[in-house]
């Protein structure tokens, strides 16, 4: 036997051990009772979104669009829904993304701001690490933006406080940093 039939022999083995723990490893989360993925929000070409990849959980119904939203490029928040719209009239769908937050103890007033600055990681009021931070609203010694926890928790720790952070999730928080440079507009809706 021969030096190459060693080797192909010692390969097909080898192939054989990893497509079986690769089977094995496909679907472990389920078996295990894992927590299920988030299915990721994408907006559809009729000016609403839906969510792709649905779980066994009951799929989030996104808001539509609020029509008070304004024009133009722009972050769009809902202090009713807790929902954030990011838009670019440019594009087909104009609703690049849109996705749950969780707001602070204190909401901004509705209106229009401006991203006046951003932090790529901080500690939050709450004591938490964040990532994305993109503010664009004092109010009443209040500073209001959104970010990511590093951890993925999106409570607030003490409801007593005075806190104006929007917190999403990470793959979320880095879609709205990616798309909200500074002097983005912001509109707060009812």
């Amino acid at each position: 036997m021969g030096p190459g039939v060693v080797v192909t022999g010692l390969t097909l083995g080898a192939l054989a051990v990893v497509s079986l723990l690769a089977f094995q490893a496909n679907g472990a989360q389920d078996r295990a009772g894992g927590a299920k993925p988030t299915p990721t929000i994408t907006a559809t070409g009729t000016g609403t979104a839906t969510a792709a990849a649905p779980t066994a959980s009951a799929t989030p119904t996104v808001p539509p669009l609020p029509a008070t939203s304004g024009t133009g490029p722009r972050v769009v928040y809902s202090v009713s829904s807790h929902y954030v719209w990011l838009i670019d009239p440019k594009k087909n769908p104009q609703v690049a993304a849109a996705f749950p937050v969780t707001p602070g103890t204190v909401e901004p007033a509705p209106g229009s701001y401006a991203v006046y600055s951003r932090t790529p990681t901080a500690t939050g009021t709450d004591g938490r690490q964040i990532e994305h931070v993109v503010r664009f609203a004092q109010q009443s010694g209040v500073v209001f933006g959104f970010s990511a926890a590093v951890d993925g928790a999106t409570a607030t720790a003490d409801p007593k406080a005075k806190t104006g952070g929007i917190r999403s999730g990470r793959t979320d928080g880095q879609l709205l940093w990616d798309f909200a440079p500074k002097d983005t507009k912001v509109v707060v809706v009812a």
